[in-house]
C-alpha cells in the first residue's frame, strides 16, 4: 500500500513514466499510429492522467521530441571532453555518440518517424532548437582547440562535421536491418558496433585533420 500511495503523489515520476511509455509507442507505431490508451496502459496509469500532464498526442508526441534530443545533448555534454587534446576530444566525441545511438534505439526511431512526418512537430518547438546548440557549441570548441594546435584545418564548418558524425552513428539504428540483409557479413553484433563505431572515428578524423 505504501508503494501504491507513493507513486500516487508522485507526480514527477508519473511523467516520466509516461515520456517513457510514450517513446516506446511512438517508436513502434509513429505519432499517426500510436494510442493514448496504449501508452497509460505501459505507464501503469489511466488516458485521463496521461490527457491531465500532456493534454493530447500531439502535446505528448512534442514532449517525447525535446525529453530525447535533452538527453542526447546532456549525453554528450557529461562526457568533459575539455579536459582532453583535441583529436582524443574528437574520437571520444564521435565513440560516445556511437554508443548512444546504438545503445537507444527507440530514440532513433522516433526522430525517424519525425523525419517522415518532413519535421512537422519539431518546428513547433522553440525548446529543440535552444537545447541543440550546445552539439555545436561544444563541437565548435573542440575544433578552434584543433586549429589552434594546428592539428584541424581552418576550412571545416562545425555543422557539416556535426551532420558527418550524425549520419554515421544514424545510419548504423536506422538502417541496421536492411543494409546489412543486402550487403552484411554475417558478423556477430558486437563486431558490427566495433567496426561501425571505428568508422565513425576514422572518417571525422580524417575529414578535420590537415
Amino acid at each position: 500500500m505504501a508503494v501504491q500511495n507513493k507513486r500516487k503523489n508522485d507526480p514527477q515520476g508519473l511523467k516520466r513514466r509516461i515520456l517513457e511509455s510514450a517513446v516506446q509507442a511512438f517508436a513502434e507505431s509513429g505519432m499517426q499510429g500510436a494510442r493514448l490508451e496504449q501508452i497509460a496502459e505501459l505507464a501503469d496509469t489511466t488516458k485521463r492522467m496521461v490527457v491531465y500532464h500532456f493534454g493530447n498526442k500531439e502535446s505528448l508526441y512534442i514532449a517525447v521530441l525535446e525529453d530525447v534530443y535533452q538527453h542526447i545533448r546532456e549525453h554528450e555534454v557529461a562526457l568533459n571532453l575539455a579536459v582532453l587534446s583535441p583529436e582524443e576530444a574528437m574520437a571520444k566525441l564521435v565513440e560516445a555518440s556511437f554508443d548512444y545511438h546504438a545503445t537507444h534505439p527507440d530514440y532513433m526511431r522516433v526522430i525517424c518517424s519525425e523525419n517522415l512526418l518532413r519535421g512537422r512537430y519539431i518546428r513547433q518547438s522553440a525548446r529543440i532548437r535552444s537545447v541543440n546548440q550546445s552539439a555545436l557549441e561544444l563541437l565548435d570548441d573542440i575544433l578552434q582547440r584543433g586549429r589552434d594546435a594546428g592539428c584541424f584545418r581552418d576550412d571545416v564548418a562545425t555543422v557539416d562535421v556535426h551532420r558527418l558524425i550524425s549520419s554515421i552513428c544514424f545510419h548504423h539504428v536506422s538502417n541496421r536491418y536492411t543494409f546489412n540483409t543486402l550487403f552484411g557479413d554475417n558478423a556477430q553484433d558486437r563486431e558490427l558496433v566495433a567496426q561501425n563505431r571505428h568508422l565513425a572515428v576514422t572518417a571525422t578524423l580524417r575529414y578535420v585533420s590537415q
